[in-house]
Parts: C-alpha cells; structure tokens; sequence
C-alpha cells in the first residue's frame, strides 16, 4: 500500500470503533444536518466530483488492499466490478443530479384551482449504511452516492473481514468528508447492533437474509426504513433456442468473477434434460480458456477468509455424500492445499433438500437441475423464495415474456448475467427474502430523499364559496359538477 496511506495521522485504530464514539459521531452529524437541513446542489455535485477525483487517483491502492483482504483478488476483478461500475454510478448521479432535485409539478383539479400543486425532493437526514465484505468499494460508495446526491449525511460501518480496504477507504474518504458529513466506523457483532439500534434516518444493508431479519427488527424499534439487499439463490433457465456454448462462457464468467463470491452470481442452473453433458463440456472448455490454470493465475480470486472456505468445503462434502456427481473443473489437475483457492465444481443429480440447494452458495460450486419442459423449470424457481437475480438464456420472444412475467426477481438478464446490476441508470434491489427497496439511478435518489407534497394557495381563493352553512344553491351546483 502506498507509504502515505499508512503514515497518515487522519487513520484510526483498526480497533473495532468504540461504542460511545459511534454515538458521538451520529450526534454531530445530526447536529450538522440539522444546520444545514438542504445541502446547496453545487456543494453535492463538487462533492461527487472530488470523490471520484480521490478514488481514481488511489485505485491501485485500493486493489492492492482488496487483494490483500482476499489474500488474493484478481485486480481486474476489482476494475469491472468495483472502480468501473463506481464511475458509472457517480457519472449518472451528476448527470442528472439537477434534474433529479427539481421539483416537480402535479395537476391540481380544478375545483381547487387557483391553487398549485407541486412535490419536493428534501434529504431525509443522517443514513446508515452496513457494508459487507465481498466487494467493499462498490457496496460502500454505491449507496454512499446515492445518498450524498440526495444531500444526507453518512455513517458507514465496514465489514471487519477487510481490515486493510477499510484503512484505505478510510483515508479516501477522509480527503473528501468531514466526519460531520461522511464517517466511517468498523467492527464486528458489538458495534454492528449498537449500529442498527441508532436511530437514523434510513437503514441500508447489504448482507444475508439471515443477517437482514435482525437489522429490520432493530431498526423496527426506532421506526426507521430499511433498503435491504440480501441475496439468496439466484437461477439460471437454460432453454433449447440458445447457443449453449455461449450461455456456458457467459455463465462462468457471472459465476467465476471474485470466485462467485457475488450476490447475484449464477447460483444453479436449470438445463434442459438432453442438453446437461453437453453443458457441463461447454462449461468446462469455456472455463479451460479462461484459466488455463487456477492456483498462481492472477486472474482467478480466492475465498475470503478460512471459515468461507470451511463453509463451501462443507457444501460440497454434503453434496458428495447425498449421492451427487460432482465434477471439478480444473484445466491442469494442481492441487489445492494450503491455499484458500477454489476451482469451479459442477454438481449433477443433486437432491434439492441439502444445505447446497437451500442455502445461498456465495463460492465457485454450481448445481446443474434437468428439466423436461420451460413449464417444470419455472415452477421450480417459483416453489422457493424469489431471488434477487434470474438468468434466462433464449433467444425466442415467447419464452422471454413467459419467464419474464410468470417469475418475480429483483432483476433479470436476458443472455447474460450479473450485467444489470452494473447499469447505472437501472434500479437495483430485492424482493421478498432477497431484499426490498431499491438503489441506483433514480430510484437511488428517490430511496434516500422524502417527496414532499406542498399544495399552495395565494391571496384569491374560490373554495371560500364552499363554506359553511351548507345547504345553499351554490352548494347543490358545486356537488352536480364534481361529484358524478
């Protein structure tokens, strides 16, 4: 890491934050808003500006300390999933941050007429937002962004697992930021529940869904809203009128970036019956050209920490016990040892009641589920919790719209996967146990500013006619026109 960043007096203890300083720092940052309820537009659009300027400038820093987190990340992997969809994210937000914070007008019908009517986009104050660990950078200043063009105050608590990124983004935002503006707090189960038991203005977490039941019901005690992305099983629906060596190559790479430590990496696949060999040989060639080798590919990330590791190991020696074919694609047969590097495994004629079909994977394992008829694979998605991403891989109209509108996902990529969570201008959240609310774009803004209704009338006011005592004819004719 760069000398500068490690010298620097503005860093803290990687200690987790004290409780009571994570109270003093909502305190002054709600004191700040509440002097300054309305940030002028220019101060966010400077703000964003600098903010972006700062990353940039230390983006090898920050994929040196992700890698360093990981004991290994593919720095490209950092590049396309965290500093390129960082840039689409804050370019967006100051393309439209004016439009964004106009008011905008509302019909006012006519019996209230010479009135106006009209909605303003107001901050809601100081928002929360819990970071996890697999990718930090994005899920830390995507929500950030969102929230600072819609003039709020920040508090970020950071995932203790990326003790190093959390010392650089520290820094980072340090450079942009006052802590009475943007301040960032670290720690593990302590200061996570004195964090969700604040009483902020909007509570955004990005996590588990088991992890999100107890944020909403912390957050539920000081009745603040809560945006949660949880994750959860997010399927793929392979059909017959696609190139299946190109829906394989495209499915490796959603499930093989940041070794499919995403959350919404491909979580199994549903094949038609006669096509899963020829799958899993396309799946296999397309991830030999890839990484032609795994264990010193710079390319091809590690598991985060050892428990993650204990955990997938876990999944697939249940999988292997239940009678499942588990086939390991692993292009120059290395060994693994001694390292926290996983290649992809392929696991066919799985039972769908063991921990690896009911819980979230979040690694490199791929369950492959036959199908007989596009009617059974829907069904199947439908008969679990609704996902937060859904892959469907077809090139015929009709089965798009009949996946499209008999399902319901957070979002849906059609011939590809993962790309729609890196469109900037397209909203991005959740449904039933993965998650609710959105961000990105403007739904972004939307999710982190109140729309206030203001209904004005001047000094003339023709309702005056409508006043008591009732039961005159001015009454009768006013009930005749409007109320019909």
């Amino acid at each position: 890491m760069n000398k500068a960043l490690m010298d620097t007096d503005t860093l803290h203890s990687q200690q987790d934050t004290p409780v009571e300083h994570l109270h003093a720092l909502f305190d002054a940052q709600r004191a700040a808003f509440e002097g300054n309820p309305y940030p002028p537009i220019d101060e966010r659009i400077e703000q964003l500006k600098h903010l972006k300027q700062v990353v940039l400038a230390h983006q090898d820093e920050i994929i040196h300390a992700i890698s360093e987190d990981f004991s290994h990340r593919s720095g490209d992997d950092t590049r396309l999933a965290e500093l390129l969809t960082f840039v689409e994210t804050i370019d967006n937000a100051l393309s439209n941050i004016r439009k964004w914070t106009k008011p905008s007008r509302r019909k006012t019908p006519l019996v209230f007429l010479p009135a106006s009517n009209k909605v303003v986009y107001q901050p809601l104050g100081v928002v929360g937002v819990i970071v996890p660990w697999n990718y930090p950078l994005f899920l830390s200043l995507s929500p950030l962004i969102a929230a600072v063009t819609a003039g709020n105050s920040v508090l970020l608590k950071l995932s203790e697992h990326t003790p190093k990124f959390n010392e650089c983004l520290q820094f980072l935002v340090a450079k942009v930021f006052s802590e009475r503006k943007v301040a960032i707090t670290m720690g593990g189960v302590e200061i996570s529940s004195a964090f969700t038991q604040l009483p902020f203005d909007h509570l955004f977490f990005t996590g588990s869904t088991a992890i999100g039941r107890r944020v909403m019901k912390a957050a539920a005690e000081n009745l603040t809203p809560v945006t949660l992305e949880l994750g959860g099983k997010s399927p793929v629906i392979i059909t017959d009128h696609v190139d299946l060596d190109m829906a394989a190559e495209r499915i490796c790479f959603g499930k093989s970036l940041n070794a499919g430590q995403t959350c919404v990496a491909p979580d199994y696949v549903l094949c038609p019956e006669h096509k899963t060999h020829e799958f899993v040989e396309a799946y296999k060639n397309a991830f030999a050209r890839m990484y032609p080798r795994v264990k010193e590919n710079p390319d091809y990330g590690a598991i985060i920490n050892e428990a993650q590791h204990q955990r997938l190991q876990g999944l697939l020696a249940g999988a292997k016990l239940s009678g499942a074919k588990c086939t390991s694609v692993n292009p120059a047969n290395e060994s693994f040892a001694e390292t926290r590097k996983m290649p992809p495994v392929l696991i066919e004629n799985v039972p769908t009641d063991i921990r690896i079909m009911t819980e979230e994977i979040f690694g490199p394992l791929l369950p492959i589920i036959p199908y007989q008829t596009l009617e059974q694979a829907i069904a199947f998605v439908n008969a679990r919790p609704r996902p937060l991403a859904l892959y469907l891989f077809s090139n015929s109209k009709r089965e798009q719209q009949q996946v499209l509108y008999a399902t319901h996902s957070g979002g849906v990529c059609i011939n590809n996967t993962m790309t729609h969570l890196a469109q900037a201008d397209l909203p991005f959240g959740g449904i039933g146990e993965s998650g609710m609310g959105h961000y990105h774009g403007y739904e972004g803004f939307q999710t982190f500013s109140k729309a206030k209704a203001v209904h004005k009338l001047g000094a003339l006011n023709g309702g005056k006619l409508l006043y008591p005592p009732y039961g005159k004819r001015i009454h009768e004719l006013f009930y005749k026109l409007f109320i019909r």
